[in-house]
């Protein structure tokens, strides 16, 4: 089954709060016919329209391809959170790789975070950006862990923007009776996801990049050009930019084998008025220390916007509400029987190590994906590394690329029952605070 059609409608955005908030673009027309471009770019979330804005910038020819809509997938249904450094924390990052090229790793992640803030300011993008992320601990441990790794970035990375929160201080901003203590980066941001996607999407085409929606591509003719086939038509190009992620399906199995799509799923609840400030004394977002992580923060209309669970499946499930309710309603007893207005789910995509998969898969095609939950910035970050490369600037591209990705247990065939079983290890650990 392709995960494209398996849950939502053709050319059609999710009943999200985030598509019911935001002014859509006009429908870009499909292709049609035989056209050439110096980049094929296939993708229309954050990797897609950062890379094709960036090659447009820079003087190239750009026809960008999605199957549906752009912020369509990932990138319009996400948590909205912009965090700081890579996915993976820096001291995993200093084990995996040796601290030089942590080092590395954790100014490419500032420079991402900081791109994001960029682009929104200079293409005047309303996507309602507010600083500030919380990390929570729901056990001692976690909160020793969250404090030790506070001190860690700011001895050895000289990042002074975490605040150091005890218990009371961290009930006093989200008094939720679940967490004993936490971190919060000021620096770190949230954003109305999908409104930053549309953004980037005005800004691309306002610099000459031609955007073919409902342009599903089936297949990649490898060669100098290249040749990249819809339904209804192809395009030649020197280059080609993979930014599918969990969308990638069979266009090149190499990624697919290292690159794991799984679906996450967020609710929107009624405005809650005054009782906002039940949920966060601050306009600020939450992710716990969960390894299914729980993420929330406020709509600018006094919602709780909360994700949590996942599925690994290729169906969402029949009753997206009830299964978010339920970490939901650990955090915030009170809330266990509050309206739900909005459900939706999405998918993302993963990688063995949680790091993201950045590869040349062929000498002119370039692929960006599995961004395991840090794909506001990475995401973003990462389409202009690959635009960069394409210019033969690929020094950024090459050091997020050293990392190695190995391949899932079994292939296309076993990873998801596989992931299944490791996955569910972990939540029961979660469900006994081990």
């Amino acid at each position: 089954m392709n995960l494209l059609h398996a849950n939502d409608t053709r050319g059609a955005y999710p009943e999200s709060w985030y598509a019911a908030s935001t002014e859509h673009l006009p429908p870009f027309a499909p292709l049609k016919g035989a056209a050439k471009a110096d980049v094929c770019v296939i993708g229309g979330g954050y990797t897609g329209l950062s890379a094709a804005l960036h090659l447009a910038e820079a003087g190239r020819s750009v026809i960008l391809l999605d199957a549906h809509r752009v912020g369509f997938g990932a990138s319009g249904r996400n948590g909205g959170q912009l965090g700081s450094g890579q996915r993976q924390d820096q001291v995993t990052l200093e084990k995996m790789a040796g601290e030089a090229q942590a080092r590395a790793l954790w100014e490419l992640g500032e420079e991402a975070k900081a791109l994001v803030k960029d682009l929104i300011g200079r293409h005047e993008i309303d996507c309602h950006l507010k600083p500030g992320v919380a990390w929570t601990g729901s056990t001692a441990s976690e909160v020793r862990d969250l404090h030790g790794y506070a001190a860690h970035l700011e001895n050895r990375y000289g990042y002074d923007k975490l605040d150091v929160l005890d218990e009371a201080a961290c009930n006093a901003l989200c008094p939720s009776p679940d967490y004993k203590g936490g971190i919060l980066d000021r620096d770190a941001a949230h954003l109305h996801p999908l409104a930053f996607a549309l953004g980037l999407a005005r800004a691309a085409e306002k610099a000459g990049v031609r955007i073919c929606e409902r342009s599903e591509v089936h297949r990649i003719d490898h060669g100098s050009p290249a040749v990249v086939r819809t339904d209804a038509g192809q395009v030649t190009a020197d280059h080609v930019i993979l930014a599918c992620n969990g969308y990638l399906s069979s266009l090149d199995s190499k990624v697919a084998a290292r690159v794991m799509p799984i679906n996450n799923f967020v609710v929107a609840t009624e405005p809650l008025g005054e009782g906002t400030q039940e949920v966060l004394t601050q306009d600020v977002a939450v992710a716990d220390s969960r390894f299914v992580v729980n993420y929330f923060r406020l709509s600018h209309d006094g919602r709780l916007l909360f994700g949590g669970g996942e599925s690994y499946g290729y169906r969402f499930p029949t009753d997206i509400a009830a299964k978010v309710r339920k970490p939901m309603s650990v955090v915030f007893p009170h809330l266990k029987d509050v309206k739900i207005d909005y459900a939706w789910g999405g998918t993302l995509a993963i990688t063995i190590k949680r790091f993201p998969y950045l590869a040349r898969v062929a000498p002119n095609v370039l692929s960006a994906s599995g961004y395991s939950g840090h794909g506001v910035g990475t995401a973003t970050h990462a389409g202009k590394l690959m635009a960069q490369a394409v210019e033969g600037q690929s020094d950024g591209f090459d050091t997020m690329g050293a990392i190695p990705t190995p391949a899932f247990p079994g292939g296309a065939a076993l990873r998801s029952p596989l992931l299944v079983l490791a996955m569910s290890w972990y939540a029961m650990r979660d469900r006994l605070g081990v």
